[in-house]
């Protein structure tokens, strides 16, 4: 037989276990936990300074092309504070940066392209002035050929007989 006593409640459940871990412990461990978290983050933060530094000093000379370069090209001066259009950031990049240059905002750019397609597909305009050539838009030019037809070469201005002659080579060549 087994001499442990068993602690049982009224409800007939068993009791918790009375000698647990004490609180002291869970604190100090705590508290350790804290201090060594505070201590990863100073080390982590000296190391990326230091490494940030080192690159800074590795890095190579500003091109020679470019005449006024900013210390540090990865923040924008106030002055060009970006608005909702990118104006100014356009301008600051044309202005510190040499041609050519990397996109700023492609959705934007992507959308002016296919309004300037749009505008030419749809709108009436000369192509050359001079010469009397104009573009239409595309619906009224379906229009015009499904009135007036595709335009057809008469069989007269194929040739002036419809026997088949053998083919004459060009002068200078060999038969």
């Amino acid at each position: 037989m087994i001499d442990e006593t068993k602690h049982v409640s009224s409800a007939g459940h068993g009791d918790y276990e009375r000698r647990d871990i004490g609180v002291s412990a869970v604190v100090y461990f705590l508290i350790g936990l804290a201090v060594a978290l505070v201590a990863s983050f100073f080390v982590a933060d000296g190391l990326y300074h230091y490494l940030d530094k080192r690159s800074a000093a590795e890095q190579a000379p500003v091109s020679p092309l470019v005449t006024n370069a900013p210390q540090d090209t990865r923040h924008i001066p106030p002055e060009y504070k970006t608005d909702s259009e990118s104006a100014a950031y356009e301008k600051y990049l044309q202005k510190n940066f040499p041609v050519p240059q990397l996109e700023t905002n492609e959705r934007t750019e992507l959308n002016k392209i296919r309004l300037r397609e749009e505008d030419t597909l749809s709108t009436y305009d000369y192509v050359d002035k001079n010469a009397g050539v104009v573009r239409i838009p595309i619906d009224r030019a379906m229009d015009l050929i499904a009135q007036r037809g595709l335009p057809v070469r008469s069989q007269a201005a194929a040739g002036p007989s419809t026997e088949s002659k053998p083919p004459q080579p060009a002068k200078g060549t060999k038969k």
